[in-house]
């Protein structure tokens, strides 16, 4: 298995973490800490609950209205980029869970489409934690949604991280090129 990237946040200098902060900074990181924990252990419950990656179920959860989807359908549901979405369904065509064809109106396009395995994992799995993130984001006034992201991507900047993928929330970033060579590989030998 490759080692996976993590993010590293440019190292500049900056004041101390011991010395005391702003009030809206220590409230702004226990608010991190809060959502990040709620989030972890949302993953957590999807894991023991349905036996899949939070990343997976939230594929899953997005084909959870009946219609067939491309990857680029899957992108815009779960607000993420096409090539993230592309490696969590592989996954799940692995597992059986989801089948690739060809869309009805347009047999020159891809269509993913869950199996009767993969309604039955939904029926008994938690809402995933992407979603929980969604629903709560489109619940606040879009003003408010509107000034969070306006903080987090300068935030997201005072890391630098900016220029980092962002791939899926609690996805590994583990590549299925590997596999899919391997998979060809003992095809032919």
């Amino acid at each position: 298995m490759a080692p996976t990237s993590r993010p590293r946040a440019r190292r500049q200098r900056r004041k101390s973490p011991a010395s005391s902060p702003r009030p809206a900074v220590a409230q702004s990181v226990d608010a991190i800490r809060r959502i990040l924990r709620a989030l972890r252990l949302a993953a957590r419950e999807t894991q023991v609950a349905a036996g899949l990656s939070a990343a997976q179920l939230f594929v899953l959860h997005a084909l959870s209205d009946g219609d067939e989807a491309s990857l680029s359908d899957l992108a815009a549901r779960t607000l993420t980029d096409r090539s993230s979405v592309a490696a969590v369904v592989d996954r799940l065509l692995d597992a059986k869970l989801v089948v690739r064809g060809t869309a009805a109106a347009d047999r020159r396009r891809a269509a993913i489409t869950l199996t009767a395995a993969g309604r039955a994992v939904l029926a008994r799995a938690p809402e995933p934690p992407g979603a929980l993130l969604i629903s709560a984001l489109q619940a606040l006034p879009e003003r408010r949604v509107a000034a969070l992201a306006d903080g987090l991507t300068a935030l997201v900047g005072a890391m630098g991280v900016s220029g980092d993928a962002a791939g899926m929330l609690f996805e590994d970033g583990e590549s299925s090129a590997p596999r899919k060579r391997a998979a060809r590989s003992a095809r032919r030998g």
